[in-house]
């Protein structure tokens, strides 16, 4: 006679029943309790976050976070996760130039947002690692992919070279500018100041001119 055991069913009583809890959150409520995360962040900073905080901005109680997630930086990783935005957006205007005159734009419009989450997470994400890996895939390896794809077009148009040694360091340009102005002048890095930075300082460092742009 076939049983549950000999189907391969029992670990789906005998597993969780955790994860039978867990699942009652639906995405669009887990979404509240991201948002609410991401907000006192970005107005207390991380060592200021407490579960209390968010259970009471997301009208729940604390137990209910506590076992869906168990610790303020497993909650806090699966925030930034799902909060995942790309600030410089892969442009297509047909022109490397082109291409980061309108990330920069879109950057401003985002950038405050993320400057604000970064330095939230201040030493934070130094000591402990899933914080670590949960700020890289939210907000640093979706950037960095959308600028890789911008330079690998124009690569692939002939318009730059690939082995351009100014290359490498376009990502770290883009996102020290936007990361700094704060600290060095007190003020986010506004459209104005991001576009001139880029027409300025890293399309000439590119061997390119503003005037490079698709029509």
């Amino acid at each position: 006679m076939t049983t549950t055991r000999d189907k391969g069913t029992e670990p789906v009583g005998a597993t969780a029943p955790t994860a039978s809890r867990r699942s009652k959150i639906t995405p669009e409520r887990a979404q509240e309790f991201y948002d609410a995360v991401l907000d006192q962040l970005r107005r207390h900073g991380y060592e200021a976050l407490t579960m209390e905080g968010v259970a009471a901005q997301a009208c729940c109680s604390k137990s209910t976070l506590y076992r869906q997630w168990k610790t303020k930086p497993q909650l806090v990783a699966s925030a930034l996760r799902a909060g995942r935005c790309v600030t410089f957006f892969s442009a297509d205007t047909g022109s490397l130039a082109g291409d980061l005159v309108a990330a920069a734009r879109h950057a401003a419009n985002q950038g405050k947002r993320d400057t604000a989450l970064l330095q939230a997470l201040g030493h934070a994400v130094l000591q402990d690692s899933e914080l670590k890996t949960a700020l890289r895939e939210a907000l640093v390896e979706p950037e960095i992919a959308s600028i890789d794809a911008m330079v690998e077009r124009a690569v692939a148009r002939g318009e730059i070279a690939a082995d351009h040694p100014a290359l490498p360091y376009v990502a770290a340009q883009l996102f020290g500018v936007m990361r700094s102005r704060p600290v060095l002048e007190g003020r986010y890095a506004d459209a104005d100041y991001l576009v001139g930075f880029v027409t300025r300082a890293l399309i000439p460092g590119l061997g390119l001119t503003h005037e490079d742009q698709a029509p």
